[in-house]
């Protein structure tokens, strides 16, 4: 067999596949695409927010398949700018004639000596162009290109979405929160139980003040963040100052109040001595129940009015309620077969310890983003055109499209007449 047009096709069939792959990079680099993929993360998001157990939409396929089409966008705006931009910042080119672009005249009226064209392009670089020289004679031109670099900070804002959309995923994939509440001297693990894992936290104390009108003004928790064990630090979490531990960031979530109880049998046999969080809830009030198995009876326990520390304890066996009664501070009574005490009251605190692994790359993208979008904003690329026309040296000056530098042609324009003279 001749092996001749086998050779011959492939050639044509790797050029076909460069012009598919060129396409579809450039319809990937689309901003137009970029944007519509990020107000569908942005609904997506939303949606989760406002819908209850809407984390889980987070955690679905079509969401990491929305998150890597959005890193795809980047990298591929990225990949097909970055080559024009170096470009027209090595080798800038004269701008466009349009509707954007500012035109500019200053009469010339003798012929154009090459050493006062090099004069005219020093002249455009004391003024921040970097400036190339093109064509001798009657057709000759100037182009210049100021801060150019610029044009990679707007590419910069691509890669700033990569980071972001990276540093999400990480979290979602490997980040996690845990909930507790702890009385003080109590402790739990900052995360889910496994082998090896010790760090974990102990509240030690709990402060309040509130002001006229039952408003919190401070909320300190003091912790101990302790690893294998053993203490290692001590830190004071506060509202909008969390702790931090091992990666975990630990936040005082919400705290409530607690009711120091003593519960014997008739005996005088302790079945309880502690605290107990009226974490729950009851006809609006705060509430909790303590069971007790030696007795075969559960405690609810509900706090009736706060202001005058008055609690109501309700003895609930297998058979239904079976007494109840009502106590302040110091106050003993029995209660179906048990004696309850009230020796007091106490505070919680619920914890919501936050592990998230990808939020170095999130800030990092932030910050790369408003970098990108102030140097974008601020310090715009300008590109600059000088053409001989006649006996007029004709100027031409673009900015990028948020940006009319009318002041920035004006003081070109004066400089170069006065390099005329």
């Amino acid at each position: 067999m001749n092996p001749a047009p086998a050779v011959a096709i492939r050639p044509a069939a790797l050029d076909r596949l460069a012009r598919a792959s060129e396409r579809a990079l450039r319809v990937a680099a689309d901003p137009r695409l970029g944007l519509a993929l990020l107000l569908m993360a942005a609904a997506w998001n939303a949606a989760a927010a406002a819908m209850r157990g809407g984390g889980a939409l987070l955690d679905s396929v079509p969401y990491l398949i929305l998150l890597g089409a959005i890193l795809l966008s980047g990298l591929a705006a990225v990949a097909v700018r970055a080559p024009s931009a170096w470009g027209e910042w090595r080798r800038p080119g004269a701008p466009h004639a349009g509707e954007e672009t500012l035109q500019g005249r200053v009469p010339f009226g003798r012929p154009l000596a090459d050493e006062f064209r090099a004069e005219l392009a020093a002249t455009l670089r004391r003024a921040g162009y970097r400036v190339r020289s093109q064509g001798a004679g009657s057709r000759w031109n100037l182009a210049g290109v100021r801060r150019g670099w610029s044009r990679f900070a707007a590419l910069g804002s691509h890669a700033a979405l990569v980071l972001l959309v990276l540093g999400a995923a990480i979290g979602a994939a490997f980040g996690g929160e845990t909930t507790f509440s702890l009385l003080p001297g109590d402790q739990a693990l900052l995360g889910p139980a496994r082998p090896g894992f010790t760090d974990s936290v102990r509240l030690e104390r709990f402060d309040a003040t509130f002001g006229p009108d039952g408003r919190p003004q401070r909320l300190d928790a003091a912790v101990t963040f302790l690893r294998a064990g053993e203490p290692v630090s001590r830190q004071l979490v506060q509202v909008n100052r969390p702790g931090s531990f091992g990666g975990y960031l630990v936040h005082g979530w919400t705290y409530g109040p607690a009711v120091r109880l003593r519960v014997t049998t008739l005996g005088g046999r302790v079945l309880l001595a502690g605290a107990v969080p009226l974490d729950g809830e009851r006809d609006g009030l705060p509430s909790a129940f303590a069971d007790l198995p030696a007795a075969q009876t559960t405690l609810g326990v509900t706090l009736v009015d706060a202001a005058s520390n008055l609690v109501e304890i309700a003895a609930v066996t297998a058979a239904g309620r079976q007494d109840a009664g009502r106590l302040r501070p110091g106050d003993q009574r029995r209660v179906g077969d048990v004696i309850v005490r009230l020796d007091g009251f106490d505070a919680y605190v619920t914890f919501l310890a936050r592990r998230d692994p990808g939020m170095a790359l999130l800030f990092a993208g932030a910050g790369l983003l408003s970098l990108c979008l102030a140097i974008s904003f601020w310090l715009p690329r300008r590109r600059f055109g000088l053409r001989l026309d006649g006996e007029t040296l004709r100027l031409a000056l673009r900015g990028e499209r948020f940006d009319r530098p009318e002041g920035e042609l004006e003081r070109l324009r004066k400089m170069i007449e006065e390099a005329v003279r």
